[in-house]
């Protein structure tokens, strides 16, 4: 049994999480199908352009972290991208837009479809949604992602077996195919991947349910603003400078890592 705490929270305290469970291996068997038959100009576009892209996350070694999605801050992405009026070297706003949608109604619409029932009944609850894949021998240096307003739950989908981890505080979880791993990000986390396989989950951030909703929306939108102002790319998921700071070790009684990570 999981010992859950302020971190490490039960999946089953947020039961609207249940409709992406049920539905885990049709998620991922389109991830699996996209992964196999998109052209090689459809693949050179999402990772363009469906994002995230962060300019802050800082791995050790060169295996890389890659991610797409359908999903940022409530919007699909082809009205995230009109809304932010978002242009990129090889696309404009329109083209862009316009692409994101064929590719999400082809390859992603039972993942569409669950969001979108997910978000009428409980109030637009889920903000991100989108594919993690960490690549044989990922070492994400320790970092903490500042939004407050939010949880991140990692849906397993293609997990080998290995030391594929989530170091959080003093814990190391790992990720099971077909459940969930719901964290508080703002707390200093540094995921690896020390096996010989990509690993993929559906990340699928979403509002908490314990702080007033009012309160949460408005430091959403003064994040997203600030956050696309600095990295439009980021599509508002990731900010300006997530490393883990010496104040944070202190408040979660991590000093003893700080200067630990300073030596790696």
């Amino acid at each position: 049994m999981a010992n859950f705490n302020e971190y490490h929270l039960n999946p089953e305290e947020f039961t609207f999480l249940k409709s992406f469970q049920e539905q885990w291996q049709v998620i991922r068997d389109e991830f699996t199908s996209f992964t196999k038959q998109a052209s090689e100009e459809e693949l050179k576009f999402t990772y363009e352009v469906l994002g995230p892209k962060s300019k802050t996350i800082k791995t050790k070694g060169s295996s890389k972290y890659s991610a797409f999605g359908i999903l940022f801050q409530g919007l699909f992405i082809e009205e995230y991208i009109q809304l932010h009026q978002i242009t990129y070297p090889d696309y404009g706003t329109d083209e862009a837009s316009a692409k994101a949608l064929a590719l999400r109604k082809k390859y992603f619409p039972n993942l569409a479809n669950v969001i979108e029932k997910v978000n009428f009944k409980d109030d637009n609850v889920i903000r991100n949604v989108y594919f993690g894949t960490f690549h044989p021998g990922l070492d994400i240096k320790l970092h903490v992602n500042y939004n407050h307003h939010t949880n991140r739950g990692y849906l397993g989908l293609i997990v080998p077996e290995g030391d594929v981890a989530m170091k959080i505080c003093h814990e190391k979880l790992y990720w099971q195919e077909g459940e969930f791993m719901v964290l508080d990000h703002s707390y200093p986390h540094c995921p690896h991947n020390y096996t010989n396989y990509d690993r993929t989950v559906l990340v699928v951030d979403f509002f908490k349910t314990d702080k007033p909703r009012e309160e949460i929306i408005k430091f959403e939108q003064e994040q997203v603003i600030q956050r696309m102002q600095d990295n439009p790319y980021s599509l508002g998921v990731f900010g300006k400078s997530d490393k883990a700071q010496a104040e944070d070790f202190i408040k979660y009684g991590l000093a003893h890592q700080l200067e630990w990570d300073k030596a790696l």
